[in-house]
């Protein structure tokens, strides 16, 4: 597999990361859109929200809880802040492993573009 995201979490590739469970890794993003910018991934290969399976649903909870932690460690839980996953290409998606982007320190305005 030729995935960027399953060679940083194979540690093929280096990365800052921040967190790591037994179902994600969370690492900066190297193109930070805010002050506080991560990338919240799961451990298990899925290429975009379209190939989530019903049983995956507990995984997407575990990426939601962990940025709501990861907020308040990073304290931009009350100022506010911005989680974000891209479908395909024409929303953004770059990268295809799913992931969720963590986005705060700044005013973050709408629409974001």
């Amino acid at each position: 597999m030729n995935c960027l995201f399953c060679k940083i979490i194979n540690n093929e590739i280096p990365a800052k990361i921040v967190y790591r469970d037994d179902k994600v890794l969370v690492f900066d993003d190297i193109n930070p859109q805010a002050p506080q910018h991560k990338l919240i991934i799961p451990l298990k290969h899925i290429a975009t929200i379209n190939e989530l399976l019903v049983e995956d649903n507990v995984l997407i909870g575990h990426m939601t809880q962990t940025a709501k932690k990861l907020a308040q460690e990073l304290n931009i839980a009350n100022e506010g802040y911005r989680i974000v996953m891209n479908c395909n290409a024409g929303a953004g998606q770059t990268v295809f492993h799913i992931h969720m982007h963590l986005l705060g320190g700044r005013t973050l305005h709408w629409p974001p573009g």
